[in-house]
């Protein structure tokens, strides 16, 4: 049987969490729970209480179950097209980083899929020390304006669905996630920035290229990552009208 992942588990809830906490709802009972001990020696009193608790126990059933939960609900076909604008930006960074950062070129006229292919590479590039990941880089591409802009674009995409209006059906984990890889997005940029800047300080270009280089292995290694965390839980795919056996397009 496979095993479910974040999405999956996200999509299959029959519940959704509520906005009252657990914590509510037990001291509540558990005032009951006393109240109803205590009618033995306090009858009058302690059912008039009773009664009360009783009615905020309703209370915030129906808030909670009948109203919150039932939105999230109604709203859930659009955090399936909120899970959607993530999977498939998430796989455009992919498929761009594994060609801008290790000139990653798939096979298109193998058994195994693009897709495959480009999974397995960036598994492996993910498992390499700090000298392996250096000796991959295609320095050229990787710190060319071009590239700059195309990570700023990237996140850009991410920081808008972050602050979506309907940001707030998301796991918090997923959010986390989404946060931090726009962060190693923006560190790429500047990177990119500071080793370009060995152009215009021609005297001082080996500090600038090193200084840059040693903060990006760090930086693509953890956005490595978190792209391949986010394709195991799920979120990934090629937009709706791609054709896995097309090249990918990398804009």
């Amino acid at each position: 049987m496979k095993k479910k992942n974040l999405r999956d588990k996200l999509s299959s809830k029959i519940f959704s969490r509520g906005d009252v906490p657990l914590a509510v709802y037990a001291v509540v009972i558990i005032a009951m729970l006393v109240l109803w001990k205590l009618n033995e020696s306090y009858s009058e009193l302690a059912g008039d209480f009773f009664v009360e608790m009783f009615g905020v126990a309703f209370t915030l059933f129906i808030i909670d179950v009948l109203l919150v939960r039932s939105k999230s609900k109604r709203w859930k076909i659009v955090h399936d097209d909120v899970d959607y604008l993530i999977s498939r930006v998430v796989n455009r960074l992919r498929d761009g980083l594994s060609y801008r950062a290790f000139q990653f070129t798939p096979d298109v006229d193998a058994t195994q899929s693009i897709l495959d292919q480009r999974g397995d590479f960036l598994k492996h590039i993910e498992k390499q020390n700090n000298e392996e990941l250096k000796n991959s880089l295609f320095e050229k591409e990787l710190f060319s304006l071009e590239t700059y802009h195309y990570l700023n674009e990237r996140a850009t995409d991410v920081w808008e669905i972050i602050n979506m209006k309907y940001s707030e059906y998301l796991s918090p984990i997923l959010v986390s996630q989404l946060i931090n890889l726009h962060a190693c997005l923006k560190d790429l940029a500047g990177h990119n920035v500071q080793y370009r800047k060995s152009d215009r300080y021609q005297e001082d270009a080996a500090f600038y290229k090193k200084a840059a280089l040693n903060e990006i292995i760090y930086t693509l290694h953890e956005t490595i990552s978190l792209l391949n965390e986010l394709k195991e839980q799920g979120f990934s795919q090629p937009a709706k009208r791609s054709f896995e056996n097309i090249k990918t397009d990398r804009k």
